[in-house]
């Protein structure tokens, strides 16, 4: 079972006025030592397929709190920090079945197939290291998920250069998926932002998952949960993700025959938790 552990920490510098009048904002990861933040992440999707006459229906849920701890930060910028799920709790919805449910706070045994989630909750993912820019510089896997997505964006790359509103950048990524010879194929796609706003302090970027490559429809099969489309919202005096929404919904024939097809909807909403408040102890 993956989890939705994408996180977005930005910075932008004050804005840059131009001669012409325009204003540009470069934007940077910018982090403290020691510092621990915490998003909610509401996570549901439902997949339809339909083969040979008959269709099925699965419906999951996942609502967790993951968690960014950064344990260095170098004097030219560069950031290392832990990422982990802190809790979860997990709702499957299969055909002619009991909906099934793990949630990680009761201290239950997990039900069948959610062991790996269990064994996952509250233990470090893994380790990044990271350039100001978010460029990942180093990769430590911490924990093993046999499930786990290669491709998940953990980190969130920022644009060369200082954007006006309305410029885009790009992220490029390379997907392996699997052909009907029992090889694998790479499929050359994109992540495309655009800056949509800023205002008071806020920054709104547009986001959508991009392929570049010639597909059939066995492969579009195979990537239909990877075309998101979205909003992310930063705050940029304080350097850190405010909300992030990202939704598909993608429907695709003969995904497994000439009488198959799929609809996928998902939703992922995230919201930064927070920080708790200090209290000072009675002497």
């Amino acid at each position: 079972m993956r989890f939705a552990l994408a996180a977005v920490l930005l910075l932008a510098v004050p804005q840059l006025a131009l001669s012409d009048g325009a204003e540009k904002h470069l934007l940077r990861y910018k982090l403290k030592t020691g510092d621990t933040l915490r998003w909610e992440v509401d996570q549901r999707s439902s997949v339809t397929n339909s083969m040979e006459g008959t269709t099925q229906e699965a419906q999951t849920k996942t609502v967790s709190v993951k968690v960014w701890k950064v344990i260095d930060v170098t004097p030219d910028g560069e950031i290392e920090f832990l990422n982990l799920v802190e809790r979860v709790r997990m709702e499957n919805k299969l055909p002619d079945r009991a909906a099934m449910v793990f949630d990680s706070t009761k201290g239950e045994e997990p039900p069948p197939g959610f062991e790996d989630a269990a064994r996952a909750v509250g233990v470090p993912l893994s380790s990044i290291r990271m350039s100001p820019r978010g460029e990942v510089i180093d990769r430590d896997i911490k924990h093993h998920q046999p499930a786990a997505d290669p491709h998940e964006q953990v980190v969130f790359l920022l644009p060369e250069k200082a954007l006006e509103v309305g410029e885009s950048w790009v992220q490029p990524i390379d997907v392996l998926v699997k052909v009907p010879d029992g090889g694998q194929k790479t499929i050359v796609a994109q992540r495309k932002h655009t800056l949509k706003s800023v205002s008071a302090g806020v920054a709104t970027i547009a986001t959508e998952f991009l392929v570049l490559s010639p597909t059939t429809p066995e492969i579009d099969g195979q990537m239909a949960h990877r075309m998101v489309k979205g909003e992310i919202r930063f705050d940029m005096d304080r350097g850190r993700v405010l909300t992030q929404r990202l939704n598909v919904d993608r429907r695709v024939l003969g995904f497994a025959g000439a009488s198959s097809s799929m609809h996928l909807v998902t939703r992922l909403e995230e919201a930064l938790q927070p920080a708790p408040t200090e209290v000072a102890s009675k002497p």
